[in-house]
């Protein structure tokens, strides 16, 4: 099987039903995200890269017949329309790493209705996904306010491959390394660490352990202080740094309790240990909301390390995300139930100084000091362009945080700019929703 089966089994009975009755003609879906979770005053847009490697490379083979005729209990035949099915499509999208509103599309599908529905499961789960981590990790770089951050999320994450991508959207949107040996290596991004609590505890002493972590590794060290009593560990670690002449580019590490007052402390003792070079790592538990606090009260921190808490994006692990048909065989369409209308029509946004941005139709000119932000990705279903590198997302993304309003960068109760939508829009929006009220009732249902 492939991953056109990594596909919910209502994709599957649309696409059939639609090659049934003939309805091939192009469509276009809209990704967006309705309302910002709360405590969010922007996202981050991610996991472009991810849907565009899903779609280059779908087709619908055997053996995936094969498997949606045995989720069916139909014989494979009734399910060889689909055989071969390939995504011939155009893909505009905002580029990964660019700040997104609520209710802006991140992405805009155009194709064939059934290669457009049968997509749909996959590039909405990537997309989700990955922009509730990069947005999570933006704000944690945010509340660093400078100092470096690293990623520690992987032995939590909600999978190796959320693992992977946990530390690819740090490094995206600004952290200075991962713990993540895999992701290191095939990104090209630093790889940190330090030891564990077993190591300390496998040697007779503290100070055994320091001493033979240091002689197996001839460069700048980091030791983890807090296994029995922190102060006494970084008076333990100073006294092997200082014996070793290992102090530049070495660090303590503080993984519990008060961190604090417990990194004044230990400042402290390696001031006066003659190592002020040696810097501070603090982990343990950390969000943004933890790294704000400890930045705003002055703890000499050097470098934050972030882990659960930011690789599941636990104080908002999900988007109130949707993937809806705003176009079909030329019609404009849109969903009307209570709470969840949606816009019809291709759109493209522009952004506006302070993200004073607009949402408006494809082919709007845009509005003064407006520059777009979907930009053609894919044409038939191939790439329009060489995968843009990590670093270039970097850029983006910091291009784009810094010119947020203070309020929207804010890790405690933030203001969210808010998308308005063009005249045009609004006018589309009008006239769909009155044709939809004149129809014949029988003749209202349309494929959403």
């Amino acid at each position: 099987m492939s991953d056109a089966t990594t596909t919910d089994l209502y994709e599957v009975t649309m696409a059939m039903s639609y090659l049934r009755e003939g309805m091939t003609a192009p469509a276009t879906f809209s990704l967006f995200v309705r309302d910002l979770p709360p405590e969010r005053g922007f996202l981050v847009g991610a996991g472009l890269e991810s849907a565009l490697d899903h779609l280059s490379g779908f087709r619908v083979g055997p053996d995936d017949v094969e498997a949606f005729a045995s989720v069916l209990h139909r014989p494979p035949r009734d399910l060889e329309p689909l055989l071969g099915l390939q995504f011939t499509g155009r893909v505009r999208a905002v580029p990964e790493g660019r700040v997104v509103l609520a209710g802006e599309p991140l992405l805009e599908v155009t194709a064939p209705l059934p290669e457009a529905q049968l997509v749909e499961t996959y590039v909405l789960n990537v997309i989700s996904h990955q922009t509730a981590i990069a947005s999570k990790a933006a704000r944690c770089v945010l509340a660093a306010a400078g100092h470096p951050v690293v990623d520690f999320s992987l032995r939590r994450t909600h999978g190796p491959q959320a693992g992977f991508q946990s530390a690819r959207l740090g490094a995206l949107t600004g952290f200075a390394g991962t713990s993540h040996v895999g992701a290191a290596t095939a990104l090209g991004i630093p790889a940190v660490g330090t030891m564990a609590h077993s190591y300390v505890e496998a040697f007779p002493s503290e100070e055994d352990a320091f001493r033979a972590f240091a002689r197996c590794h001839p460069g700048p060290v980091t030791l983890l202080v807090d296994t029995y009593d922190t102060e006494e560990g970084v008076r333990v670690a100073a006294r092997v740094l200082r014996d070793l002449d290992r102090g530049p580019g070495c660090a303590v590490r503080l993984d519990s309790g008060d961190l604090k007052a417990l990194a004044a402390r230990a400042r402290s003792i390696l001031d006066g240990a003659g190592l002020p070079e040696v810097r501070i790592v603090a982990s343990g538990g950390l969000d943004e909301y933890a790294v704000d606090d400890m930045v705003r009260s002055g703890a000499p921190v050097d470098t934050y390390a972030v882990g659960t808490r930011v690789g599941v994006s636990a104080d908002a692990p999900y988007l109130d995300s949707a993937y809806k048909m705003v176009e079909y065989g030329g019609r404009p369409v849109m969903k009307l139930s209570s709470a969840k209308v949606t816009a019809p029509g291709p759109k493209q946004v522009f952004r506006r100084p302070g993200c004073a941005d607009v949402i408006a139709l494809v082919g709007e000119r845009p509005p003064d000091g407006g520059s777009p932000l979907l930009e053609t990705v894919m044409e038939n279903g191939r790439r329009t362009a060489e995968r843009p590198t990590l670093d270039e997302c970097r850029a983006r993304c910091a291009a784009d945080l810094s010119r947020l309003p203070a309020a929207a960068r804010r890790t405690r109760a933030p203001v969210a700019p808010r998308a308005t939508a063009s005249e045009r829009l609004d006018a589309l929006t009008a006239r769909v929703r009155q044709d939809i009220a004149e129809r014949p009732r029988s003749r209202r249902s349309a494929p959403a």
